[in-house]
């Protein structure tokens, strides 16, 4: 098996995403972290999504084969998410207040000899490709319906003659604290935010080895942006089209496209995004 793995720090102070590398049991995955809408910092000035997706990191790497072999993956991502909480609570963090958590989404799988585990909550994702070259998107984007909310609204804000990113993302603030409450719920969207709610709505389970080739794992950071210019075909593609580029330009080089592309748009005027460049993980794994 070939393993191929990228994490570049965005416009941010920290990078909030993180890898997971468990390659004595065969995990991989990536973390996608949030902070709190309430400012916290921590003992060296971490920011509380760096500090999520650096806990369950190190929960998912601690892993044995024999912890594994009694839990299945997404057991596994659930007890991380426990200790998140616990943690939180160590650091004075009302964890009954959805702005005040620290959260990360999370996109991890298991080689098995015959079969992949997966587990997923938030906007990372899981697409798999296959030897007839078809690609199959494994896991679903939870966030989506909120992007879509939020960029519509960025948008209209530079419709309405607002050209930088202070004054865009003053607009949309509101409404991402309304979206923040909205986390674990029915009317939002799954992640690790410590609360005990994910169980009911993580996604998890299974998928057969059979003529599978490779796997691609990524936070949103390596999405095409919003506006990008592509044809019908492409676009209803969705995660198909991300794969073919990524295995055309190589993970590295497709990253690198895209912050090149982020470049030209600094005040995220022609691609509607919250950043100029957000933080960009993925693994891309190609079977022998």
């Amino acid at each position: 098996m070939k393993v191929e793995t990228l994490t570049i720090k965005g416009s941010n102070e920290w990078n909030e995403d993180a890898l997971i590398m468990n390659e004595s049991v065969r995990l991989f995955g990536v973390l996608d972290g949030a902070t709190s809408l309430r400012p916290f910092r921590g003992p060296n000035g971490e920011t509380g999504g760096y500090l999520a997706s650096q806990l369950v990191k190190r929960e998912l790497e601690r892993l044995a084969a024999s912890d594994l072999d009694s839990v299945p993956l997404h057991s596994a991502v659930l007890r991380a998410n426990a200790r998140l909480r616990e943690e939180m609570a160590e650091h004075g963090i009302d964890v009954a207040r959805k702005e005040d958590l620290w959260t990360t989404g999370v996109a991890a799988v298991r080689i098995g000899e015959n079969n992949i585990e997966y587990a997923q909550a938030g906007d990372c994702m899981i697409a798999a490709f296959y030897k007839d070259g078809s690609i199959r998107t494994v896991s679903y984007d939870q966030v989506d319906h909120i992007d879509q909310q939020t960029k519509r609204m960025w948008e209209d804000g530079v419709k309405q003659g607002m050209t930088t990113r202070e004054q865009l993302r003053k607009l949309v603030e509101p409404t991402i604290l309304y979206n923040k409450r909205t986390m674990n719920t029915l009317d939002g969207y799954a992640v690790l935010s410590g609360e005990p709610e994910l169980a009911e709505f993580l996604e998890y389970g299974r998928i057969s080895r059979i003529q599978l080739s490779g796997l691609l794992i990524v936070t949103d950071g390596l999405f095409l942006p919003a506006g990008y210019e592509l044809s019908e075909a492409e676009r209803a593609a969705g995660m198909e089209t991300l794969v073919r580029l990524i295995r055309d330009k190589s993970l590295r080089g497709y990253a690198e496209w895209l912050i090149d592309l982020e470049e030209s748009d600094p005040e995220c005027q022609r691609y509607p995004r919250f950043k100029k460049s957000d933080d960009k993980t993925g693994v891309l794994l190609t079977f022998e």
